[in-house]
């Protein structure tokens, strides 16, 4: 009995881990507070988000304010029911009005403040919370644009047709320990992560999220074939709220 009970502690302990792990064919929104929160139309889109159009809500960005993490983290929370999962851009990024939180390092880039630094500012608060911390190997691949990671970051992205760099990058991290791997080209990219570099990473079967410049229903088809639990969809949203009738009609084909 009480190692059932240990079990299932753990087992609840690492709910969204387990959702992105076990999940096939997973979808996120991407909200960034710094623009959400000052945008009206931003009540009528989390009123239409439910579990018919994505598995998981990603709240965070390169340089929003905690005020503004808050407030948007509030707003989401009224109006729908999904797990909220934060994207910090930086170490004051914590909040407990979430679910779960990805604590990424910055294993594309060099800078010690996003390998280490933030991590260690963020830490005492993090344990103190009660939120689900997953452990994130973080890439920025190059989206054919200068993105506010890299601008915010001071790092460069990998060039995605560097396969041997992008794949020993994610065994580095999975051999630190790093439970999921997120592939990013950045927001508003103008290329998406190529389905290859997705496919490769994959042999080593560590949890994927991917995500920057997916703007079809066609893109996130083929990141999910390539090997990609969970698909990221941000800016698409943010320019054409429409797409959610798109991303209902995927869902409901799986």
């Amino acid at each position: 009995m009480y190692f059932l009970l240990i079990c299932m502690l753990v087992s609840e302990s690492n709910k969204l881990y387990n959702l992105i792990n076990e999940g096939q064919r997973l979808v996120g929104v991407l909200i960034d507070p710094e623009k959400f929160i000052h945008q009206e139309v931003g009540f009528e889109f989390l009123k239409q988000l439910n579990t018919t159009v994505t598995d998981i809500v990603l709240v965070g960005g390169s340089s929003c304010t905690i005020e503004e993490l808050e407030d948007t983290l509030d707003l989401v929370a009224q109006y729908c029911s999904l797990p909220i999962l934060l994207f910090p851009g930086s170490h004051i990024q914590v909040s407990e009005h979430a679910s779960g939180i990805l604590f990424m390092s910055l294993l594309s880039g060099r800078n010690p403040d996003f390998l280490i630094g933030h991590q260690v500012e963020a830490s005492k608060k993090l344990h103190e919370s009660g939120l689900e911390v997953i452990p994130t190997a973080y890439l920025l691949l190059d989206g054919g644009k200068v993105s506010s990671v890299e601008k915010y970051s001071g790092t460069q992205p990998i060039p995605q047709d560097k396969l041997e760099i992008i794949f020993h990058t994610v065994l580095a991290g999975n051999l630190l320990g790093l439970k999921l791997t997120y592939l990013d080209a950045g927001s508003g990219a103008l290329n998406r992560i190529k389905p290859s570099v997705i496919n490769k990473v994959n042999e080593l079967g560590t949890p994927l999220i991917v995500g920057g410049g997916i703007r079809t229903i066609t893109e996130i088809k083929e990141a999910h074939d390539a090997g990609a639990n969970l698909v990221v969809i941000g800016s698409k949203l943010e320019d054409d709220p429409t797409f959610l009738t798109e991303l209902i009609k995927y869902r409901q084909s799986l």
